[in-house]
């Protein structure tokens, strides 16, 4: 699970495992793998919401 790391001055970074990239990967080409070009994936994935889920410490 992604975990949101804060530091001193405010900024955000978010540290993300191997599973949650490989996901985003596999929605990624589940999304697009009908797509013919580069502006019909812009599209597809404009019309998408993706989520990683965020670990509460």
């Amino acid at each position: 699970m992604a975990r949101i790391l804060e530091n001193e001055f405010g900024r955000r970074n978010i540290l993300l495992t191997t599973d949650d990239i490989l996901t985003l990967v596999k929605e990624y080409q589940t999304i697009t793998q009908n797509a013919k070009s580069y502006d019909e994936v812009r599209r597809l994935l404009n019309c998408r919401k993706i989520y990683v889920p965020e670990e509460i410490v």
